[in-house]
């Protein structure tokens, strides 16, 4: 009933509505940071954190929703104490800067929150980019401003949205792994100065620099009056697993290259005993298929802007799962011949975008792709002659039975 009644007030001058951005954590949906609006008035005795963060896991096929892009987030509302230890818990600082609202912007601030919060206004469709707990809280702000906000004409250096990304999560980790192999070209966009807002410390950035102008007006004044912590981090660094010899092993970079020394050690012994393991190709054909079957959903039928337009597919191939299902078909090895000639110019396709740059991509993904070609080429060198000669003898039965 406060946090309720906290929601209704009408704000006394002593009323203080800050922006508050707490820094990344270390869980996957911690990686990026949080955004959230303090209202603080003294004379009233109210101090609660409006979120727009706000999800729960037990929610009914909550992964399921969550690929397709179909979330829905709320807004929560908390006391101001419980918020902060949260994040002092995970050992996230939590910046605040009070914004330089006159009575009015402040009224109608919370005019918006109130209504926001309401039961059947609290829940939105979630989208990592274009409207989360940032963007909301940046849209909320900026449309209770009777005025013009105007960003600094200070150079900023934009990024495309996976750049963003990887700037948070790390190159090499697997976190980035999993995002670049269904991350399309649309992410390789470059984000404007509002987009990059998506992302909480952006937009904290962004509003140190903000002035509102009032058309008609002299007077120019900045979006925050003040800046200060209110939680600092304890100084613990993030295990990104990054630099070293040791850590170099257990990353994606690592293990692909393990990967690709296998395969060529396996291929040196099939050559040896004249040869070849059906069951690496197996497990590499499944493998790959199946991410592929992923690629292949999110696609066409996440409703997530960021993973559109993925040439990963020429690579991570659906298909590869029934040619995984062949190898252990003998009579079906004829359809393998062709469909690995395919599936290496598809292979090579690949290879040629990474180098030309029209989808970036992992470095890790390159020892995979070439791992896939070589498989694909010594099945075709060592089934060609067998292969020819059932294509001629079936070329002579369709003679004998037309003369």
């Amino acid at each position: 009933m406060l946090l309720v009644k906290a929601a209704s007030l009408s704000p006394s001058e002593s009323m203080q509505i800050s922006l508050l951005t707490c820094s990344p954590g270390k869980v996957a949906y911690e990686k990026f940071g949080h955004t959230a609006i303090r209202i603080f008035d003294p004379a009233q005795v109210v101090d609660v954190v409006f979120n727009y963060g706000v999800f729960s896991f037990e929610t009914n096929n909550f992964y399921y929703k969550f690929i397709k892009g179909e979330t829905d987030y709320m807004l929560g509302a908390a006391q101001t104490a419980d918020f902060l230890a949260a994040y002092a818990l995970r050992n996230s600082s939590v910046t605040e800067q009070v914004l330089n609202l006159t009575q009015k912007e402040k009224e109608k601030l919370v005019e918006m929150l109130t209504v926001n919060y309401q039961p059947e206004n609290r829940s939105y469709r979630y989208n990592f980019v274009y409207d989360n707990c940032s963007t909301r809280a940046r849209d909320v702000i900026m449309n209770s401003i009777d005025g013009i906000s105007v960003f600094s004409d200070k150079h900023v250096e934009l990024k495309t949205y996976r750049e963003y990304v990887e700037q948070y999560v790390g190159w090499n980790t697997w976190l980035m792994f999993g995002i670049d192999i269904v991350f399309g070209a649309s992410s390789d966009v470059y984000a404007t100065r509002m987009t990059s807002m998506f992302l909480p410390e952006i937009l904290m950035k962004e509003f140190r620099n903000i002035e509102i102008v009032v058309p008609g007006h002299n007077k120019v004044r900045p979006i925050v009056s003040a800046e200060h912590n209110l939680v600092d981090r304890n100084g613990e660094e993030d295990d990104y697993l990054e630099g070293g010899f040791f850590y170099f092993l257990p990353t994606p970079l690592g293990v692909s290259f393990m990967l690709l020394l296998l395969g060529i050690f396996i291929i040196y012994f099939d050559l040896k005993r004249k040869h070849r393991n059906k069951l690496f190709n197996f497990v590499l054909l499944l493998l790959s298929g199946l991410a592929g079957l992923i690629v292949v959903y999110l696609s066409f039928f996440s409703l997530h802007p960021m993973v559109q337009k993925n040439y990963n597919l020429l690579w991570l191939n659906p298909l590869n799962l029934v040619a995984a299902l062949c190898m252990w078909y003998r009579p079906a090895y004829r359809f393998l011949f062709f469909y690995f000639i395919g599936n290496s110019v598809l292979l090579l396709a690949a290879l040629v975008l990474f180098a030309l740059n029209l989808q970036s991509n992992n470095m890790a993904f390159i020892p995979l792709i070439v791992l896939l070609l070589i498989r694909s080429i010594h099945w075709i060198i060592g089934r060609k002659n067998a292969s020819f000669k059932i294509i001629l003898r079936d070329s002579k039965r369709i003679r004998n039975r037309k003369r």
